[in-house]
C-alpha cells in the first residue's frame, strides 16, 4: 500500500488547504480547505498560472520532480531552503544521524519560520535559544564549509548547528546568511526566524566569514546597494555590520505583519536553473499578466539596465519576486534584492552568460538589445533611464576607493562592466 503523508498550509492565520505526498508514486497533491474556498477570500492568492486551481477537488502534481521543486507545486517549493540553507539543513540532519526525510517533513521543519507568510503544520519542534553570537555563528558556518570541502568526517556542536538551522535555513541563495531581528530602541539582537513584531527591525544578514579572501563580496554588495538607492531603484534599507556583514531589511516582515511573497519561479513554475523561460521578456509578460501598474514595469526596466551595466549576471528568476496585498487582492513587484557584481573580479574570462537573457542574448548585450525590450513593452524615455543608471559608474569608483578595495580588484571590476551608451 502506498505511504501517504499530509501537512496543513496556513496563511494569515487561516488554514487554506493541505498538501499530500504519495511516496510510492512519487507525486504530491493539494486540496483547498472547503471553508476557505467558500469564504471567497484572497481570490488571487495563487495567480491563475495553470498550476494551482481554485477548485474543491484534490489536485495531483507529477511534473515537478526535479532539483528546484522536489516534487512540490512551485508555490510551496518557494518555502524550502535553497543552496546554502540546504547545506546547513543536511549537516544538522547528519548530526542527528538521520539519512533523509520526506519533502513534507522538510516543510514541517520550515513550519512558521519560512520566508513569506505561508506556514506549515504540524510543525517539527526545534529547541529555542534567544542568544545571538555572530562570532560563534561564523565559526560554525566556517566549519560547515570546511567540512563540505573536505572528505574527513567531523562532528560539529549540535546546539550551535540548531541555532544556525533555526535562523539560517529559511534564507535562499548560495552564500552564508542568517535572519535576525534588532530591537528598534535598545539594539538587542534575537533570532529572526519567528519574530515579526513591529518593535524590531527584521534583517537578512549575509555574513562575511572568510577574511582571507582578496575582497569582500558583502562590502561590494553594499556598494551596489548604495548605487541602486541613489539611482532610484526600490530597494530595502541596508547597512554593514562590523564593516563586513551585509544586512538588509526584509520586505516579507513589515509593520508587525508577514507579507505573502512568491518568486517568479514559485509563481509560474519556470525553473530558474533552466534557460527555458529565463528571460527579461518573460518577466515583463508576467507583470502584464498580474496587471501590475506600468510604472513598475519601468522600475523592472531600470533594474534590468542596472544588472546589465554592472554585470549582475546572477539575476535569475528566483531573484525577482512579487508581494501580495491581501486587502486589495493584488500583486506588485517586490523591492529589488541580490543586486551585486556576480562575477569573480580576480578571474579572467571573455564571456559570462547571464541568467536572464535580453533580446535572446545572454552575453554581449548592447544598446539596441535593451531598446528592443523598451519598445516591446512601451517603456518611456529608455535612453534617459540608461544614462541615469550609467552615471553610477563614477559613483562606484568613489565607493570602491572609500571602502578600500585593492587597485587590482577595482580595475578588474571596471574592465568587466558593460556600458550601453
Amino acid at each position: 500500500m502506498a505511504k501517504n503523508n499530509i501537512i496543513n498550509v496556513s496563511l494569515f492565520g487561516e488554514e487554506i488547504g493541505r498538501i499530500g505526498q504519495n511516496e510510492e508514486e512519487v507525486n504530491t497533491s493539494f486540496q483547498f480547505n472547503p471553508e476557505f474556498l467558500n469564504s471567497n477570500k484572497y481570490l488571487n492568492l495563487f495567480p491563475k498560472t495553470g498550476i494551482i486551481k481554485r477548485v474543491p477537488q484534490v489536485q495531483v502534481f507529477k511534473n515537478f520532480n526535479n532539483k528546484t521543486f522536489k516534487g512540490l507545486p512551485p508555490q510551496f517549493a518557494d518555502s524550502l531552503p535553497d543552496m546554502f540553507g540546504s547545506l546547513i539543513f543536511k549537516t544538522w540532519l547528519d548530526s542527528k544521524k538521520e539519512k533523509s526525510i520526506s519533502i513534507l517533513e522538510q516543510l514541517a521543519y520550515v513550519a512558521n519560520r519560512g520566508m513569506g507568510a505561508l506556514e506549515y503544520k504540524p510543525s517539527k519542534e526545534i529547541p529555542s535559544n534567544a542568544a545571538i553570537d555572530l562570532n560563534e555563528i561564523i565559526e560554525v558556518l566556517q566549519e560547515v564549509l570546511d567540512l563540505k570541502r573536505s572528505a574527513q568526517q567531523k562532528i560539529i556542536n549540535t546546539q550551535a548547528l540548531i541555532n544556525i538551522f533555526k535562523i539560517g535555513t529559511s534564507a535562499g541563495g548560495a552564500r552564508p546568511k542568517i535572519l535576525i531581528s534588532e530591537h528598534k530602541e535598545n539594539g538587542n539582537l534575537i533570532p529572526g526566524d519567528l519574530n515579526y513584531s513591529n518593535e524590531y527591525s527584521h534583517y537578512l544578514v549575509k555574513l562575511g566569514i572568510n577574511e582571507e579572501e582578496a575582497y569582500s563580496r558583502e562590502v561590494l554588495e553594499y556598494c551596489y546597494y548604495l548605487m541602486a538607492k541613489k539611482v532610484g531603484i526600490e530597494i530595502m534599507d541596508s547597512k554593514l555590520i562590523e564593516n563586513k556583514h551585509f544586512a538588509t531589511l526584509r520586505f516579507d516582515r513589515q509593520n508587525g505583519s508577514k507579507n505573502h511573497i512568491l518568486t517568479a519561479t514559485g509563481m509560474t513554475g519556470w525553473d530558474f536553473r533552466s534557460s527555458e523561460n529565463s528571460s527579461y521578456e518573460q518577466l515583463f509578460k508576467l507583470c502584464s499578466f498580474l496587471k501590475i501598474p506600468h510604472v513598475q514595469k519601468e522600475e523592472l526596466f531600470k533594474r534590468m539596465i542596472f544588472n546589465v551595466i554592472f554585470r549582475n549576471t546572477d539575476d535569475h528568476l528566483k531573484n525577482h519576486s512579487f508581494i501580495y496585498n491581501e486587502e486589495k487582492d493584488k500583486w506588485r513587484l517586490s523591492p529589488a534584492y541580490d543586486l551585486t557584481f556576480a562575477l569573480n573580479p580576480l578571474l579572467d574570462f571573455r564571456k559570462a552568460n547571464r541568467a536572464l537573457s535580453v533580446n535572446n542574448k545572454r552575453n554581449g548585450i548592447r544598446l539596441q538589445d535593451v531598446l528592443a525590450i523598451a519598445d516591446k513593452f512601451t517603456i518611456k524615455n529608455p535612453k534617459g533611464i540608461i544614462k541615469e543608471v550609467q552615471s553610477m559608474i563614477e559613483v562606484l569608483k568613489i565607493l570602491m576607493k572609500e571602502y578600500d578595495f585593492s587597485k587590482k580588484v577595482t580595475s578588474n571590476v571596471f574592465e568587466k562592466l558593460n556600458p550601453l551608451l
